[in-house]
């Protein structure tokens, strides 16, 4: 089967044993916008508050992101096939910073896994990719700590991130923001950071 990604230069690729090859994406908004807008329509995906979207508004706030420095998104695909859809921004640049304090080298993630395949979840397959984006995002771009903030009701996302070692922070309640191009309701959030020496001892 070919590869309909092999033409797109990725920003990280790696080789897993027994696992695939990982490449890490930048998103195009318009190529990418129906494997997005399905992945978030889902009801499991509710906590990204983009389920009721047409696909045509989810490329419109990627291509919105895409004008952005301090905000990227990225199709993750493993051997040619979509599997995440990850988001990383500067915690000083979101209304995360109101609620924690910054540190230099501190990078945020967002993190949408694809739903599972025919055969269902399979032990360890997602500790094996987090592990090839964290390279991306601890290494790649020399970063120090990762924060992410799932919404505390999505129990699931939360307990993910602990198994994978992340230490759990505040609960935290992040502002709203209503703005002309992006309007974010208030959210209760559970933080949690991963230190880079955790994954990556120096």
């Amino acid at each position: 089967m070919s590869d309909p990604y092999a033409s797109r230069t990725p920003v990280h690729e790696q080789v897993i044993d027994g696992f695939g090859t990982v490449r890490v994406l930048p998103l195009d908004p318009g190529a990418d916008a129906a494997v997005i807008h399905h992945w978030v329509g889902e009801d499991r995906a509710a906590f990204w508050g983009m389920t009721d979207l047409t696909e045509e508004q989810v490329a419109g706030i990627y291509a919105h992101m895409a004008t952005l420095d301090t905000h990227h998104a990225h199709l993750v695909v493993r051997d040619g096939e979509p599997v995440a859809l990850l988001q990383t921004y500067e915690p000083e640049a979101d209304r995360v910073s109101e609620c924690y304090d910054v540190r230099p080298g501190d990078i945020g993630v967002h993190l949408l896994l694809a739903p599972a395949g025919p055969g269902g979840a399979r032990p360890g397959w997602t500790a094996r990719l987090v592990a090839a984006i964290a390279g991306y995002v601890l290494l790649g771009l020399d970063r120090r700590r990762v924060v992410v903030d799932p919404d505390v009701r999505n129990e699931k996302a939360v307990t993910r991130f602990l198994t994978l070692g992340f230490a759990p922070g505040p609960v935290v309640v992040l502002p709203e923001i209503d703005l002309p191009d992006v309007y974010l309701p208030e959210k209760k959030a559970q933080l949690a950071f991963l230190d880079r020496e955790i994954l990556f001892p120096a």
